[in-house]
């Protein structure tokens, strides 16, 4: 694939494209990131840690050595330009799936998200996106630009069919996202896996991307990412969470946000790359 550079492997992803069924890569772009930036850094550092996990799930009862997954590296952007960064990711992401193949990514700002999703909705007008994050993401402009952090989920929402969009433990949000995100979406704030488990029945027929900003979880379990929130779940929660999508037909995924440079004890990117980990293993088929 024309941008993708790969120097190393995510733990225990050996298939290459002629036999992968899902790919990995990784997306390390963090241009429009409004507090602290940095998460550009966590595609490399993500897969370098995951070498501290094993490539069996006690959980699952599954071995990452026994699926079709290729780590295809990661997309080589050019820094500060953000129309072109968004080209190439929705290039690569069209790539992959136009061979029925299907992909985790990991990110990178939340931004990302949209390429992926735009992808995919060409190829499945009926996509449904499952949204889990502290942060709305649902301004339709952040200090006059549309195409932002701030403003992803506004965007993705503008590509799906009406009440396609599912949000889960949102708990920071401006008055005018909150109502938009009720009239526009199925929003269920400050919690996880309880209206993931009620919400499972009328998603369990759909197609269904998911995307995971790891500061849903309190800063507490995730201190390595750009714009903290005090007050979310716990990485149990998000795990168990993680195991409910065996039950939904995946059809991508990213982990975004991620920011483990001033994470000197690197338990951002290792808690990143097992979320990694028990995603891959949770919505392979």
């Amino acid at each position: 694939m024309r941008w993708l550079t790969r120097t190393d492997r995510f733990l225990g992803l050996n298939a290459d494209w002629d036999t992968a069924r899902w790919v990995y890569f990784g997306i390390p772009m963090d241009f429009t990131a409004s507090f602290q930036p940095g998460s550009r850094f966590a595609p490399a550092r993500v897969r370098e840690a995951s070498y501290a996990l094993e490539t069996y799930s006690l959980a699952l009862d599954r071995d990452l050595e026994d699926l079709e997954v290729m780590d295809a590296g990661d997309l080589d952007l050019p820094f500060g330009n953000v129309a072109e960064s968004l080209h190439r990711i929705e290039a690569t992401a069209a790539e992959i799936c136009s061979e029925q193949r299907r992909f985790v990514a990991c990110g990178g700002e939340h931004l990302v998200t949209l390429p992926l999703v735009q992808a995919l909705a060409r190829q499945i007008p009926d996509l449904t996106v499952i949204h889990w994050d502290a942060h709305a993401d649902l301004r339709d402009a952040y200090l006059g630009e549309r195409l932002s952090h701030a403003t992803v989920l506004r965007r993705v929402c503008e590509c799906l069919m009406p009440g396609h969009l599912y949000q889960y433990g949102i708990r920071s949000a401006t008055r005018e996202e909150v109502q938009y995100a009720r009239s526009h979406a199925h929003f269920y704030p400050h919690e996880v896996l309880k209206p993931l488990s009620q919400t499972l029945n009328e998603l369990k027929d759909r197609p269904v991307y998911v995307t995971i900003d790891v500061d849903v979880m309190d800063p507490a379990f995730m201190p390595g990412t750009g714009t903290p929130e005090p007050g979310g779940v716990s990485s149990a929660e998000i795990f168990e969470a993680i195991t409910l999508l065996s039950q939904l037909d995946v059809v991508g995924l990213d982990v975004v946000e991620t920011m483990p440079v001033p994470d000197m004890s690197q338990r951002s990117a290792i808690l990143a790359a097992k979320i990694v980990r028990q995603a891959l293993l949770s919505i392979y088929r």
